[in-house]
């Protein structure tokens, strides 16, 4: 069972994902927030398994929330929702900690997706947002400069880089790149089943949470050359 938690200051709005989501097999509502700082407190009362996250919200935004929540000792995976489509939402969210971003335009069936998709540890986001993050971060300048000075690798000396195999080690550069998992796969030659394992692995041991925020430590830490 998966349980999520809904935090939005509009009751209707809460009121409308509760109804899509319940009628999901396997989907439970466990608790419901009307702005940022209840939501923060359920999520360590509740545990859930996935937070569907408004950004502008009285008290606390969504974007502080999400930072707090994700600093702390729960595993929740937490979804942006927003009207608005706009960069910054995006890279603020991302930084905060959040594992997804739909606009509340999206349709019922790309929620639930959504939601599933955040509890089985994947990310959501679409190729195109991918490469919008990783043209973000890849332009700017102190993560161009950590990566020129250091070849274009992470320092040897990085204790978390040093834990990944080789094979990883490229896995974790394809997916800075923007790979797929079959794009990876056919570049390594190997199944997407062992891709998997790879990026399932690089995850562990960098100790992120999802392919996305591998995508951001990889240039922030100057795994790959900005624009490489």
């Amino acid at each position: 069972m998966t349980r999520i938690l809904l935090v939005d200051d509009q009751a209707l709005v809460r009121a409308g994902f509760e109804t899509i989501l319940a009628s999901e097999p396997g989907f439970e509502v466990v608790g419901q927030a009307k702005d940022g700082g209840e939501g923060v407190r359920l999520a360590a009362e509740l545990r859930p398994d996935v937070i569907c996250m408004d950004v502008q919200m009285p008290v606390m935004d969504g974007l502080e929330a999400t930072r707090a929540i994700c600093a702390g000792e729960g595993h929740a995976a937490v979804l942006m929702l927003t009207t608005f489509d706009r960069d910054d939402f995006l890279f603020d969210a991302l930084s905060a900690g959040a594992s997804g971003f739909l606009l509340k335009t999206a349709e019922p069936e790309q929620l639930i997706d959504a939601v599933h998709a955040l509890a089985r540890g994947d990310a959501l986001l679409s190729p195109e947002v991918t490469r919008r993050v990783i043209e973000r971060f890849a332009a700017t300048p102190a993560v161009a400069d950590a990566s020129a000075s250091s070849g274009g690798h992470a320092p040897p000396s990085d204790p978390a880089l040093d834990e990944l195999t080789e094979r990883e080690r490229e896995t974790l550069m394809l997916l800075a790149r923007g790979r797929s998992n079959a794009e990876i796969a056919r570049e390594l030659f190997v199944g997407e089943a062992t891709v998997k394992t790879h990026v399932s692995n690089v995850l562990l041991k960098l100790g992120i949470r999802d392919r996305i925020h591998a995508v951001i430590w990889a240039y922030e830490h100057g795994v790959v050359a900005p624009r490489g």
